[in-house]
């Protein structure tokens, strides 16, 4: 059992990102039927907001502040102060994905831009780590390099899979034709 604990919370964003699944096939499984592709991206986005960036970096937030030396020991680097500046900005973007779970397509934007560039840059370091230091420690080779790099992926497509049922929803019901460019 604490092994099955540790591999769920050690692999957090991993874990969030099923949960957020879940939760979106739960959502989706009680809407009224014919679903349609928006209400399907709608759902998906939401929960993905709501856990992958929300819950996943309130958590990071709670590990990086309150267990810092054994963060630093999970990523293969020595504990120092800015364990807790990472906990603090996980702690910002975790908010802003909490308020981007049912909000509007711009705030659900930022929810992705903020937290992708920090992931992005977390990933960097993480390759910089490995190939400059050999360091294979399961915080900084493990799940959590894919992930850095793949829920930004996730959240670009999201936002631009629902800007575009916005737009062409937009036009439909309007007659008139949105201009790609804006």
């Amino acid at each position: 059992m604490t092994s099955i604990l540790f591999l769920v919370l050690g692999n957090f964003t991993v874990t969030f990102l099923i949960v957020g699944l879940i939760a979106s096939g739960i959502s989706l499984a009680r809407r009224p039927r014919p679903l349609t592709a928006r209400l399907v991206i709608e759902d998906l986005f939401a929960y993905f907001l709501l856990f992958s960036v929300g819950i996943s970096f309130l958590y990071n937030f709670a590990f990086h502040v309150f267990a810092g030396e054994f963060a630093a020991t999970l990523i293969g680097w020595a504990d120092s102060p800015f364990q807790a500046e990472v906990g603090y900005a996980s702690l910002g973007f975790g908010l802003v994905g909490l308020c981007a779970f049912r909000a509007s397509l711009g705030v659900r934007g930022v929810a992705v831009l903020g937290p992708s560039c920090f992931l992005l840059g977390a990933a960097v370091g993480h390759i910089v780590e490995i190939v400059g230091s050999n360091n294979l420690s399961p915080g900084n080779a493990g799940a959590i390099l894919y992930t850095d790099i793949g829920l930004p992926i996730i959240g670009a497509a999201l936002w631009l899979a629902q800007r575009h049922l916005e737009r062409t929803t937009a036009a439909a019901t309007s007659g008139v034709p949105v201009p790609a460019s804006t």
